[in-house]
């Protein structure tokens, strides 16, 4: 991304997502991304690569919908602060959450590419944190949706 490319996102970002809890719990979870993808150039095995890949797509798909939600809680309880307000609290402990479990899906399949010989299981423990990183984002959407009285899914 280019210098004017990232101002103009930085800004928009700013906008959509204000400057405190939200737009931290966005930030992080793209990291988590970032360093899952890191993970991924060193690792040499293609079938793990292969695995790996799939759930990294996975993820990086979760991307939009953290977004989403982070924006829409802003809209809701606009924060500037690293304060939580109360009514979504539920929200963003899901989204803190989403993100830690994230990093460890990234420590995980790190901890596949260093290790010696053949990986008997495969994926397995790196697929299973990631269906936590998803359980975790679903739980946030809910949240918000519970905590907005709709009672539905994140409006679009």
């Amino acid at each position: 991304m280019g210098f004017f490319s990232a101002a103009r996102q930085g800004r928009r970002d700013d906008a959509e997502l204000g400057k405190g809890l939200w737009r931290r719990a966005h930030d992080r979870f793209n990291r988590g991304l970032d360093r899952y993808h890191q993970v991924l150039e060193g690792v040499e095995d293609e079938t793990l690569y292969g695995e790996l890949v799939d759930i990294a797509n996975e993820l990086s798909a979760l991307a939009p919908r953290v977004r989403k939600i982070c924006v829409e809680a802003q809209r809701q309880f606009p924060s500037n602060g690293l304060d939580i307000p109360g009514p979504l609290a539920g929200v963003h402990r899901a989204l803190s959450t989403a993100g830690n479990s994230l990093a460890m899906t990234a420590e995980a399949a790190a901890m596949l590419r260093l290790a010696v010989g053949p990986v008997p299981a495969g994926a397995a423990s790196v697929r299973r944190r990631a269906e936590s990183v998803l359980e975790h984002v679903h739980d946030a959407e809910r949240r918000l949706a519970d905590a907005g009285g709709g009672g539905g899914t994140v409006p679009a």
